[in-house]
């Protein structure tokens, strides 16, 4: 049960850091991406492997997310003090949360809009290619006899010769 409560916590703070360029321009940094990315697979795990951590393993995954806390809540401190007094100001606004949530909604829109256009075709819708050959064939020449064979070889490599010599 703790590892998917933690799992569930770890899951709902990725999404919250891979959001923050949208929601918290001003907090947010260029690998936040990558951090949100880790905290979804670590929650993800948690979850999945919830009937293998028991006992001592979950007591090292209790200890790693008490760790991993204080290390998020000491950086977004220190994020939080770099912010000049307007910026801090600005943060408890509504104006300023319904424009990000607007901008996250326009993005969403335009993500759902493009995503079925990306999606894989049917076979039913896909249009039916048909074969454009480049060459034509071949003429396929019907022998009987080995004598025939040696005729046509010997006139196809004298006309190869013919060819090279003039």
């Amino acid at each position: 049960m703790v590892a998917t409560l933690g799992g569930s916590v770890a899951l709902l703070l990725g999404l919250a850091v891979l959001l923050l360029p949208l929601l918290a321009t001003e907090l947010s940094r260029p690998r936040d991406s990558a951090w949100g990315a880790v905290l979804l697979l670590l929650g993800l795990v948690l979850v999945t492997s919830k009937d293998r951590l028991q006992g001592a393993p979950m007591l090292g995954v209790l200890c790693g997310g008490l760790l991993l806390s204080r290390l998020a809540l000491e950086v977004g401190q220190g994020r939080w003090r770099q912010l000049s007094e307007a910026e801090q100001d600005s943060f408890s606004s509504p104006e300023r949360w319904g424009s990000s949530l607007q901008q996250l909604a326009a993005v969403s829109g335009k993500l759902l809009q493009a995503l079925p256009k990306s999606l894989p075709k049917a076979p039913s819708e896909a249009k039916a290619t048909t074969k454009r050959w480049v060459r034509p064939e071949p003429e396929v020449q019907v022998v009987s006899s080995l004598n025939e064979v040696d005729s046509l070889l010997l006139a196809e490599t004298s006309s190869a010769q013919n060819s090279q010599a003039g």
